[in-house]
């Protein structure tokens, strides 16, 4: 695997959409885990014997364009979320500045699934979903790419807005070429 901290962030400005206005959302099993409500973490980790967390960086910087239009500063931690040693999401997570050090020490969770705290929390409500594709040229293409999962169709991902003290808390999720294939199988089981 080819991808270092040197090449944080990952991230890259995505124009997000509300699930009920795009209309080429993906006529497969990944719309259902695109529009799940629950744990992500939880429903991955379902379908492994070994779940891991990569962090491939955090740190305090300025958002992207269009990402948090209310914060000059958030905390962004980019990972992999690996399924039996085979990565199949890319998450960045957004944490706005005076949030990242308060109670829950976002900046300390390490290689822990945020979704375990997002989802423990009662004070973190989980909010509107929305998605987007993207297509091969992107820097997340290349990111697949470099874990030796060719891009040949566009990505799709999801972004996840939680509440905690009248701020957002933004996840965004992309499923890699690899979890859509194995998405799909498991649904052929069903």
């Amino acid at each position: 695997m080819n991808v270092t901290s040197l090449s944080f962030p990952y991230g890259e400005s995505i124009q997000w959409f509300s699930p009920e206005v795009i209309n080429s959302m993906p006529k497969t099993a990944l719309k259902e885990w695109l529009l799940a409500t629950g744990s992500l973490t939880q429903k991955l980790k379902s379908c492994c014997q070994d779940f891991e967390v990569k962090v491939l960086g955090e740190h305090l910087t300025v958002p992207l364009a269009g990402e948090c239009p209310l914060q000059t500063q958030v905390w962004v931690r980019e990972v992999l979320l690996c399924l039996d040693g085979e990565p199949w999401v890319f998450a960045r997570t957004l944490i706005p500045e005076n949030l990242a050090d308060k109670q829950h020490n976002f900046k300390a969770l390490g290689n822990r699934p945020l979704g375990e705290l997002l989802f423990s929390s009662t004070d973190i409500v989980p909010g509107k979903i929305e998605v987007a594709e993207f297509e091969s040229c992107t820097k997340l293409a290349q990111l697949a790419t470099s874990l030796s999962q060719p891009v040949n169709k566009p990505l799709w991902g999801r972004r996840r807005y939680f509440n905690l003290a009248n701020q957002d808390i933004i996840v965004s999720e992309i499923f890699l070429p690899h979890a859509v294939e194995k998405i799909n199988a498991l649904a052929l089981q069903q």
